[in-house]
Formats: structure tokens, C-alpha cells, sequence
């Protein structure tokens, strides 16, 4: 399992490094141009495992600055992942590993721009919810 975990982080840092680092070196590239595909970041952009949506950030009032700075990192986020599940080169593992590493990325953008007061709501709600995954783990399952 930590083999797994540590290759996914390793996917996720080269992918980064590629994409961040590197944005023209996809574009130099001599091949022509592939139609445009039909995919959509959405249904890719949830992990598989996850039964749940999260949004912890949910029942939060934004200031008019702050909804624009969102809609901006999330416009950032969506053009990327869409690049990634374009990407055929990339296997269904490392395209799901770069993506949750967006995902991630892209709760911590949204983080920094809340006030403290809204930080420590989100806060309290991350802390809630990993205290129900905890008890859901802790109690046995009863046999039919």
C-alpha cells in the first residue's frame, strides 16, 4: 500500500513539475492536432473511492472578492484537469493521481483565501468529518 501511495505522489510531483514548469513543451510538439474530445473533467474529477462528495468549504458567505478569486482558481483548476484527461499518454492511475493532486491544490488555494474566522469553520468541519469516518471504521460489521 505505501508503494502505491508513494508512486502515486511521485505521478503527481512529475506531473506538476511538467506541467507547471514546462507549459511549452507540450504545445512544441511537431504532431498535428487532435480533434477535440468529448471527455469532461467533471466525472473523472471525483476519486473513485469517494461515496461522498466533501465540499467542506459549503454553507460559507464569500465577500464579492472572494467569489472572484474562486471562480478564478476553479476556471485555473478545470482548464488543467481537462488537459489531464485529454493526456493519453498518462495511464488511468497516474490521470487519477494528478487530479486529486489538483484537487488538492485547489482546496488549499481556496483555503488561503478565507478570512480566519471562515478557515476555523472549515476547520471544525474537516475535524468533524474525519471523527465520523474514524467511528464509521471503529464499529464492526455486524454478520448477516
Amino acid at each position: 500500500m505505501n508503494k502505491k501511495r508513494f508512486s502515486a505522489r511521485v505521478t503527481v510531483a512529475a506531473g506538476f513539475l511538467l506541467l507547471c514548469a514546462a507549459p511549452g513543451l507540450t504545445r512544441a510538439q511537431g504532431s498535428p492536432p487532435r480533434p477535440p474530445q468529448t471527455h469532461k473533467a467533471s466525472p473523472a474529477a471525483r476519486p473513485k473511492n469517494d461515496a461522498q462528495p466533501t465540499d467542506d468549504f459549503a454553507g460559507l458567505k464569500y465577500t464579492d472578492d472572494q467569489k472572484e478569486k474562486i471562480d478564478q482558481i476553479h476556471q485555473d483548476m478545470k482548464s488543467r484537469m481537462d488537459l489531464v484527461v485529454k493526456d493519453e499518454k498518462l495511464s488511468p492511475d497516474q490521470k487519477e493521481a494528478m487530479l486529486e493532486g489538483y484537487r488538492r491544490l485547489e482546496r488549499g488555494q481556496v483555503f488561503k483565501l478565507l478570512t480566519p474566522e471562515q478557515q476555523r469553520e472549515v476547520r471544525k468541519k474537516i475535524s468533524a468529518r474525519r471523527a465520523a469516518e474514524q467511528e464509521k471504521k471503529k464499529k464492526p460489521s455486524l454478520p448477516k
